[in-house]
């Protein structure tokens, strides 16, 4: 039987937008912000607090909460509250599926009632332009088309549930190191055809915010950061694509008064203070900012709290948060279901030998499950993206499930990570035996004036209310509950001074900012290590005073990483451990990956490595049993130097709460792990196109050009280790036959400039998901585009031996160049190859479209 479906999400960027979800507003922004006086509007343009803008009752306007996003909506961290965990954006991406990517969205929006949020500060849809980038697993793609499509869909769902989305970061933010100050020099074509095309398309579908992104941009001679960049924020984004939304800018980013307000910039975060709150009122009285201008940003944040429902435009009458349509429970039923599905619809099968994979579930004897990975599944990345779960579905509790006739031994195989694990609370104690920490708060004189009692290791980041207290001194008793070797690890950020067992081990004068928030570093600094050799159990006495980091809009706080690593196996012996369990079982499953040392905000890795010895874990595991299934849990690439060596490899990403069950379905074959890489997997360091991205002298030159991704692997002919697209899933597939249909015939989609018409066949006896995708290319080939580009993609599902057409259409974009000189999109004429098949290397459907001149 064939079914013929249209691609979801194929839209033409160059659409309307799409019109507001709540109905056309009865009010006025404009005539309502005219109406303010001067200095309740410019009061307006800064955030009342880290999370929240200001009121204004006298136009019935309630106060607005952002959150941070991608991977669930963490609210102000006040409430308590967990929150759904998603798998991280480059996960839900390997589903090309924009259906999947609403069905998050809407999530998303439900999450956002739940906690009060009226914005949430996502998607990232700045590209993965190099595999070692930090945000890389927050990021959706390398490739623009991909981006731009899921980003779409993305909002669109949340924009439905009355909730902003704010997309991130604009523009050119794809490298973390020195990203508030560095410059990114990126031509014109390339911005216009690569960068700036999935802020576009958002905009075009009717995004209601945007983030102004820390790092600095060179265009139209103009050298300034983004908060600043006139000709990028009131030229392109307002003027020519006529953005009506708020621009928001980076937490911190905003350096000055003057410049920012006139380059485009609506709305500084976070508040209280900062630039503006100190200057812009001045500058508007002194004349240097026009009134007009302040006018256009507050009718601007007016109408963003009309489109969330935080407007009543009557005076004195605010509306309360309107909680309907919140998620009943992050660890519903209903929720479960939806992230497990898009955890296991997100893993990409890398290899399958002999057909290993699906696992029979009544497979009997043993089950080795082995990995630092499979103890500690590393769920979510570090930073901005982190949430607190209801709970962390674990693989071992998930395997044993799954396969009830069947043994599971949980191994570890070797820590991979550097650092120690925070210190246990039972095993802390202060001066007086009261469990816990004891924190004096001192003045500038050292004298006390307060203190408090903390529970654990986890507590010792906190606030700090009192102006008067200028530092901390924190005394703990650790319990070094055995004899042996322990290794106590502690990490104060800023000016410190450290006492173990009563020796001073450090001590520093450097006195830190804010800086530490935007740098990351805060959550990653230097750390003292002290080893005790303890000839039986006894108490350590741990005294730190540490100086109180003034966070600016963040506030006053103290952070102290406070580790504790008690005698243990080698990592030799647990190798040893794990290869004889491997040896014994009839299925070993090793989960290797990344972990929160590795993939952050704030850091670039430096290396595409596997932490500590997992290489040598899995070739001696899968020596030792050939029924061998791997299994990567990374958000971003890493080197896999036996990929072709073992029976069975899983890419399984960064899943979210649900990442046990996931990894169960798919082993299981209970949900069929449909992904496709989303980007490309080296096989060797040496032959990425863009090894690391970082800044030269403050600069980083975009010097690939339009070749981002998969296109510049193909421009220097190297073969990578999985090519973009690639994914096995569980099916096998025939490609039959691929038409053009043109426009201009009446038949083809009507958003579409051509419609590539493609006939596969699912040749095996299991029902299957295949992800169809269409590249173009020039012939003859030009020098000045890519050799080769994604233009539209496809899910469909397929019977067992069945057949389905699937119509793709192809937008007059894809066609497009921008043209400098013209300052213009321009569509060359000639002859165009459209290519069709699973992969962008493997496509072996081929047709020729001719665009006239």
């Amino acid at each position: 039987m064939t079914a013929t479906t249209t691609a979801p999400g194929a839209l033409d960027p160059n659409r309307a937008p799409a019109a507001d979800t709540l109905g056309a507003p009865a009010i006025d922004p404009a005539t309502l912000a005219a109406s303010l006086p001067l200095a309740e509007k410019v009061a307006l343009l800064t955030g009342a607090a880290t999370w929240t803008l200001r009121s204004i009752p006298e136009i019935g306007m309630r106060t607005m909460t952002v959150s941070d996003g991608p991977i669930g909506v963490r609210g102000t961290g006040e409430d308590g509250l967990p929150s759904a965990q998603l798998p991280a954006p480059s996960a839900t991406a390997a589903t090309w599926d924009v259906d999947l990517q609403a069905r998050l969205g809407a999530l998303m929006a439900g999450e956002a009632r739940r906690k009060g949020v009226d914005v949430i500060l996502a998607p990232v849809v700045n590209l993965q332009r190099s595999p070692v980038g930090g945000r890389h697993f927050e990021c959706l793609s390398e490739d623009p088309l991909l981006t731009a499509r899921l980003a779409v869909a993305f909002i669109d769902a949340i924009q439905a549930g009355g909730i902003a989305a704010c997309v991130k970061h604009f523009i050119g933010n794809e490298t973390e190191t020195d990203r508030t100050s560095y410059l990114s020099r990126i031509d014109e074509q390339t911005l216009r055809e690569v960068y700036l095309a999935p802020f576009e398309a958002v905009v075009d579908a009717g995004v209601w915010t945007i983030m102004a992104a820390y790092n600095g941009l060179t265009r139209d001679g103009v050298e300034a950061t983004s908060t600043a960049h006139e000709p990028l924020l009131r030229g392109i984004l307002k003027g020519e694509w006529q953005f009506d939304g708020v621009v928001i800018s980076d937490w911190l980013a905003t350096k000055t008064a003057v410049e920012p307000a006139i380059a485009g910039l609506d709305l500084v975060m976070p508040g209280p203070g900062g630039p503006w709150a100190d200057g812009l009122l001045a500058a508007v009285e002194a004349g240097l900012v026009p009134e007009s201008v302040i006018d256009d940003k507050v009718a601007r944040i007016i109408r963003l709290a009309d489109r969330v429902g935080a407007l009543s435009g009557l005076a004195g009458e605010t509306l309360p948060f309107d909680a309907s349509g919140a998620t009943a429970d992050p660890a519903g039923d209903e929720v479960v279901a939806l992230l497990t599905e898009a955890a296991a619809r997100s893993t990409v099968v890398l290899r399958n030998d002999g057909g290993l994979l699906p696992v029979d579930p009544a497979l009997r004897g043993r089950i080795a499950l082995i990995g630092h990975n499979a103890v500690q599944p590393f769920t979510q990345g570090g930073g901005s993206a982190f949430v607190t779960p209801p709970h962390e579905s674990q693989p071992l509790d998930a395997l044993r499930a799954a396969f009830p006739d069947a043994a599971v031994d949980l191994l570890r195989g070797g820590a991979t990570t550097l650092r120690a694990p925070l210190v246990p609370a039972e095993l802390l104690s202060t001066p007086t035996g009261e469990p816990g920490v004891l924190v004096e708060l001192l003045d500038e004189h050292g004298e006390l004036i307060g203190s408090q009692l903390l529970p654990d290791a986890e507590a010792l980041w906190f606030p700090v209310d009192d102006d008067a207290a200028a530092s901390v001194h924190v005394t703990t008793d650790l319990r070094l509950a055995r004899a042996g070797r322990h290794l106590i690890d502690l990490g104060p950020v800023g000016a410190h001074r450290v006492v173990v067992d009563g020796v001073e081990r450090s001590t520093s004068q450097h006195v830190v900012g804010a800086e530490v928030i935007l740098d990351s570093s805060y959550a990653n600094p230097e750390h003292v290590e002290t080893v005790i050799v303890a000839d039986e159990a006894r108490d350590v006495r741990i005294e730190v005073d540490a100086q109180i980091i003034d966070g600016e809009s963040y506030g006053r706080f103290v952070r102290l990483h406070f580790r504790h690593l008690e005698p243990s196996l080698s990592i030799d012996e647990e190798i040893e451990q794990a290869v004889a369990a491997a040896g014994q079982a009839d299925l070993a499953v090793v989960v290797v990956g990344t972990n929160s040392e590795t993939e952050s905000e704030g850091w670039d890795r430096p290396d595409l490595a596997l932490p500590g010895r997992q290489n040598e874990l899995v070739r001696r595991v899968a020596a030792a049993n050939p029924a061998t299934v791997v299994v990567v849990n990374a958000g971003a690439p890493v080197l896999l130097p036996w990929l072709d060596e073992v029976a069975a490899v899983l890419w399984w990403w960064l899943p979210g709460q649900e990442a046990g069950r996931s990894l169960a379905a798919v082993l299981t074959g209970a949900i069929e792990p449909s992904g496709r890489l989303p980007w490309t997997l080296p096989a060797s360091e040496a032959d990425v196109p863009v090894p690391n991205g970082l800044p030269v002298d403050g600069v980083i030159d975009y010097a690939e050009g339009v070749d981002v991704g998969h296109r510049g692997w193909d421009r220097l002919e190297r073969t990578p280790a999985r090519e973009f697209g690639f994914g096995l899933g569980y099916a096998a597939w025939a490609y039959r036959g691929l038409e053009l249909v043109d426009a201009a015939s009446g038949t083809a989609e009507a958003d579409a400039f051509v419609t590539a018409r493609v006939t596969v066949a699912n040749t095996s006896d299991r029902d299957g998901r295949e992800v169809v995708q269409v590249y173009l290319s020039a012939d003859p080939a030009d020098a000045t585009r890519p050799l080769r580009w994604l233009a539209g993609f496809a899910v469909v599902d397929v019977a067992a031996g069945g057949t389905a057409t699937v119509d793709i259409p192809i937008a007059r974009r894809s066609f497009e160049t921008w043209a400098t000189d013209a300052a213009s999109w321009t569509l060359p004429s000639g002859t165009y190859r459209v290519h069709a098949g699973r992969s962008s290397r493997d496509l072996s459907l081929e047709a020729v479209h001719t665009v006239a001149g």
